[in-house]
């Protein structure tokens, strides 16, 4: 389905909270020259050779609120190197709705309690086509098979989540899952799910796979942060609030199966511009973490 279409379909209601306040973190560490790593190799290494310079939380910061000052709307966004350790939080008590990211964590927490082998072959293509292709109908019967609200809090207080919030009842377009609030911290922490080989998910390298895959005309967003040749591992969501007809726009996912991003944005007055300042918010943490090579 196109991605027009699909925004489209996302048409609802959802209610704004108050902003919170900037924070950041950041734990400097040492680590290889550069390189994308396996899938699902997250851990610091014991043995490091090159000495990578801490973040400079307060420019980075700066950075960020002097391009928002122009950009209006509610934005958090996180980054962390799975590698070195470096993490950093831009505004990460900010709750916003997750809109078709949430389609990750309901896989995730179909996955938590049945291998994928395990899964009739329709709940399979029903969990291809929602990753993929952003298939809202496949994601409803997903939500209802997990247990609805109920089944994703169970199953995020199992990935210790800890500010993300399902809203109960049956589905109506996105009005169940898609307006699941989240913070960008929490998502950082589904993504090291995916990402470690420890995971309690065995299945974690499916939903990568299917979060490589998606398609084309949906790999916007945290995409913006990878160079050349890296590999992408994202989900995006989009939904506009019937109430004033902003735009909420989120991308979550993994660069290099070695830095997770998430990058989540509301009350922007186009689909397009929200696109246009996740990936501009997406660059600003890059750069702040490492440089692509130029040759």
């Amino acid at each position: 389905m196109a991605l027009r279409q699909l925004m489209a379909a996302a048409t609802l209601a959802l209610t704004a909270c108050a902003p919170a306040s900037t924070t950041v973190i950041t734990t400097p560490a040492a680590t290889p020259q550069h390189q994308s790593l396996p899938a699902g190799l997250s851990a610091v290494p014991t043995e490091q050779t090159e000495q990578v310079p801490p973040i400079d939380q307060a420019q980075l910061t700066k950075r960020l609120r002097s391009y928002l000052a122009t950009h209006p709307g509610r934005t958090t966004a996180s980054v962390a190197d799975l590698l070195t350790g470096r993490v950093y939080h831009f505004r990460p008590e900010e709750q916003l709705p997750t809109a078709s990211t949430a389609k990750v964590n309901i896989l995730m927490a179909l996955l938590r309690t049945t291998r994928w082998k395990s899964l009739p072959a329709s709940v399979r293509k029903d969990a291809d086509i929602m990753i993929r292709l952003s298939d809202n109908k496949a994601a409803d019967r997903l939500w209802e098979r997990i247990g609805r609200e109920s089944g994703l809090t169970a199953a995020n207080k199992a990935f210790k989540l800890k500010q993300t919030t399902a809203i109960g009842g049956r589905c109506v377009d996105l009005y169940c899952w898609g307006i699941t609030k989240t913070t960008s911290p929490d998502q950082i922490r589904l993504l090291r799910l995916l990402a470690r080989k420890d995971s309690p998910l065995k299945d974690r390298s499916t939903i990568l796979k299917l979060m490589e895959q998606v398609a084309p005309e949906q790999k916007w967003g945290i995409s913006a942060g990878a160079c050349e040749g890296e590999t992408v591992a994202l989900k995006n969501g989009w939904l506009k609030h019937v109430a004033n007809d902003q735009w909420a726009i989120v991308s979550a996912g993994l660069v290099a199966n070695r830095f997770a991003l998430s990058v989540f944005t509301e009350d922007n007055p186009t689909s397009e511009s929200g696109i246009t300042k996740v990936e501009a918010i997406t660059e600003y943490l890059m750069t702040a973490f490492r440089t692509c090579p130029t040759d």
